[in-house]
């Protein structure tokens, strides 16, 4: 991935009484595919319109290649919108959807032909030309909803949650349509979704954001494995969050039990919250465990079984290749290596806020 593309400095928004953002800091890379990902009203679509010129900021700047836009209206901005919300022209054919920005521009039809043939060919509806909008799928609006965008040729794509009204499996070939099209045309990808799944599919960097503040920001495996704070880590994927008492370096003690771990530097006797993924969950003979408890639900996933297991006051969540029945006591045991341990929030107010990067 390249240089800094854009950067956004300081960047505060509120409407009314009610702040949206609050001195957001973050820049994004040439070529770099990067997804804003959090609940709603977390102000990720709100920063994307930012950087798109749809919203101004209330402080700040949006900086562009080292040029400040912060005042520059959209369309003169060098990057395209694609919204949830198709918005083809339905009583237009598909080629004259696609042509609409390059007429405005002026640019020869010879020229205008040959990008459109091009964008059909990348989203793959060679032939469609002639069809009407409305005749296609919601899959087919969406892609050639891109198409559109790309053929202006923006340094930058925005796409603010296009994938939502989708059906899981088209979601899913659209997910790959689309790392498809940003490695063969090398633009910049700026994705907003709540979706962590379409996240981590999808993102060389994810930017985790909770109540106007960043709470963490880094590549998939990362933010998966390394969760900064509990919010990251309830939100990504599911977790077991279980509040402990650090007794010393690699030992934390939780549900009464004392259990080694990996981590350091977190002094003696402190208190600490101990997040453990379901998949790092070991269920063994219920001797053998480090813990024991019985199970209380069972589901079959498909590719794993998904179990709740009562322990020690604790409605633990594993997931198994192998199955425990309902009513089966069992073991719990967990590598020390799967134990994750981070700070308590010293108030509510930093529960909600994270880390502030």
């Amino acid at each position: 991935m390249g240089n800094k593309l854009i950067d956004l400095q300081g960047i505060s928004k509120a409407y009314g009484k009610h702040t949206v953002l609050d001195d957001l800091n973050l820049y994004i890379r040439e070529n770099e595919f990067l997804t804003l990902l959090g609940p709603s009203g977390c102000g990720k679509t709100t920063t994307l319109r930012i950087i798109g010129g749809f919203e101004s900021p209330d402080k700040g700047r949006v900086v562009f290649d080292g040029q400040d836009i912060t005042d520059l209206p959209p369309n003169k901005r060098h990057l395209n919108t694609v919204f949830q919300k198709y918005a083809l022209f339905t009583h237009m054919t598909i080629a004259e959807n696609i042509a609409f920005g390059l007429k405005i521009k002026n640019k020869p039809k010879s020229y205008i032909d040959d990008k459109i043939k091009y964008a059909l060919k990348l989203v793959n509806l060679d032939g469609f030309e002639n069809r009407m909008a409305d005749s296609l799928s919601g899959g087919q609006q969406q892609r050639i909803a891109i198409a559109r965008a790309i053929v202006n040729e923006p340094k930058v794509l925005l796409l603010d949650e296009p994938l939502g009204a989708l059906d899981l499996k088209l979601r899913q070939d659209m997910q790959y349509e689309l790392i498809r099209l940003k490695n063969e045309l090398g633009i910049t990808f700026v994705f907003v979704t709540h979706d962590q799944e379409e996240a981590l599919t999808m993102s060389d960097t994810i930017v985790v954001m909770n109540q106007g503040y960043i709470q963490q920001v880094g590549t998939p495996e990362r933010i998966y494995n390394e969760p900064e704070n509990a919010f990251v880590a309830d939100f990504i994927g599911d977790s077991n969050i279980i509040p402990g008492t650090m007794i010393e370096d690699e030992l934390v003690e939780f549900l009464g039990a004392k259990f080694k771990c990996v981590d350091k530097g977190f002094g003696n006797n402190t208190p600490v919250d101990v997040v453990i993924r379901p998949e790092d969950v070991e269920l063994v003979a219920s001797e053998k465990g480090i813990i024991s408890g019985t199970v209380t639900h069972l589901i079959f996933k498909g590719v794993h079984y998904e179990m709740e297991v009562m322990a020690n006051g604790y409605e633990w969540l594993v997931q198994s290749t192998k199955m425990w029945p309902v009513g089966t006591k069992v073991g719990i045991s967990v590598d020390p290596f799967n134990i994750q341990i981070m700070n308590k929030p010293e108030s509510e107010d930093e529960e909600a806020v994270g880390v502030d990067e």
